[in-house]
């Protein structure tokens, strides 16, 4: 089990690795070589543009990997979700700037951000399942959360290679070539996930589905025609996640270097922190839903949010590192608090015939309200003077929207088994 686990984390570390690589260049270098003549902060915006094609192709990506899980298995998936996403981010680095190819080259950016994107969204789906789907049932959600640590693990590779580049190089050698170097490395990382991935077995679920001829014939529309309501909760219950997440990793790495003038590492290394914290509180949290079920850790974590949205906001502006340190911190902790329970929550919630595509294409539907858009919206909401409390409003709204979503959707841990009659005694009379 702990093998499984581990190449199911390594796999969505490597593929989360190329997502956030291109998320943190677009925070602080593709603005000024891609979209050259116009403001700071309309260059910004464009770049956080092609950052939210890759959450639009998500969707995309859950739909063709999950029809592939659910009808072929979900080993399938798990090689050439890695390979797609692997080559899209290596061909990033090798793209030309505006000054070398004019308008071509942030068109060429869209495409691979697209091809990206279709690669994660396929990624998530097909990992998870794999733990769950061969976990006890009792610690079904621990085993679920070793693909939930493989995000954080592909941010802080990601974000600890572009600190070592901006830290050593000139600011000029940075922008002609150092910001390729996290895209190259992604080559050596994608064979490494395929070897790891290679020798997996498939899951027992859709051994017995294969086995049975229950395999749903068009799991997308069955999805949709008996399940609609589920996949809209879902999407709407986890994108306060993404709303958090990328607010604190992508959007404030722009405003603090941008607005506030931080240095680059400073905000780089609070970010990272930040996300190492989260990631090493995943498996309690896990345990936790194990022992108290799924949806209280869920509904804790947006309360947590709403609540702290404000207080992160007006540390983020003190500049100082300590605070912003602070802020993003107890912001991530309060995300993990309910995503470290995702990955049994999703699966849980959908037959197996289905599961694949269904808790995929809810995951990443949240994406799209979530991730792709608070980049584009906070950036605005950010453009006057003082303190953005635009921002904090937003991201308490979100918080709030999906917390109603969780209130909405049933409890699925599974009830523990009872003990023998003979250990509990004699039966009342």
């Amino acid at each position: 089990m702990f093998r499984l686990a581990a190449a199911s984390m390594a796999g969505t570390a490597i593929e989360f690795y190329d997502f956030f690589a291109y998320g943190t260049a677009a925070a602080l270098v593709l603005g000024r070589l891609f979209f050259p003549g116009t403001s700071p902060l309309v260059g910004t915006l464009a770049a956080f543009g092609t950052f939210g094609v890759g959450f639009i192709a998500r969707p995309l990506g859950s739909m063709l990997f999950g029809h592939i899980g659910d009808r072929l298995g979900r080993r399938p998936v798990l090689i050439s979700s890695l390979l797609l996403t692997g080559l899209a981010t290596v061909a990033v680095g090798f793209v030309p700037t505006y000054r070398d190819i004019g308008v071509a080259a942030p068109m060429l950016l869209l495409l691979l951000r697209f091809l990206q994107g279709l690669g994660v969204g396929g990624e998530w789906g097909g990992a998870v399942l794999l733990t769950t789907e061969h976990a006890p049932a009792h610690r079904r959600a621990l085993w679920a959360s070793f693909p939930q640590i493989g995000p954080a693990l592909g941010f802080l590779l990601a974000n600890s290679i572009t600190l070592t580049l901006s830290a050593t190089l000139t600011e000029a050698q940075f922008l002609s070539w150092g910001w390729r170097v996290p895209f190259w490395a992604a080559g050596v990382l994608a064979a490494l996930g395929l070897l790891l991935r290679s020798g997996l077995t498939e899951t027992p679920d859709f051994r017995e589905l294969s086995d049975g001829d229950a395999l749903a014939t068009l799991p997308l529309a069955e999805v949709v025609r008996d399940h609609w309501r589920l996949l809209l909760l879902t999407a709407g219950a986890l994108s306060f996640g993404y709303a958090v997440f990328y607010a604190v990793t992508t959007w404030s790495l722009a405003y603090g270097t941008e607005r506030l003038g931080v240095d680059r590492t400073v905000m780089l290394g609070c970010a990272m922190a930040a996300v190492a914290v989260n990631g090493a509180a995943t498996p309690l949290v896990a345990l936790l839903s194990d022992r108290y079920g799924r949806r209280p850790l869920c509904l804790a974590g947006c309360a947590a949010v709403t609540l702290w949205m404000f207080p992160l906001v007006g540390l983020l502006q003190s500049g100082r590192p300590a605070l912003m340190l602070l802020g993003f911190v107890v912001a991530m902790l309060a995300f993990g608090t309910a995503f470290g329970a995702i990955g049994a929550y999703l699966p849980e919630l959908f037959e197996a015939r289905v599961r694949c595509t269904g808790s995929a294409v809810g995951y990443n539907l949240a994406g799209i309200l979530g991730g792709a858009v608070t980049p584009l919206v906070a950036t605005a909401a950010a453009r006057g003077d003082g303190t953005p409390w635009g921002v904090a409003a937003y991201l308490s709204g979100v918080a709030l929207l999906s917390m109603a979503c969780f209130l909405l959707l049933p409890e699925t841990r599974p009830t523990p088994a009872a003990p023998p009659a003979a250990a509990t005694g004699p039966a009342p009379a």
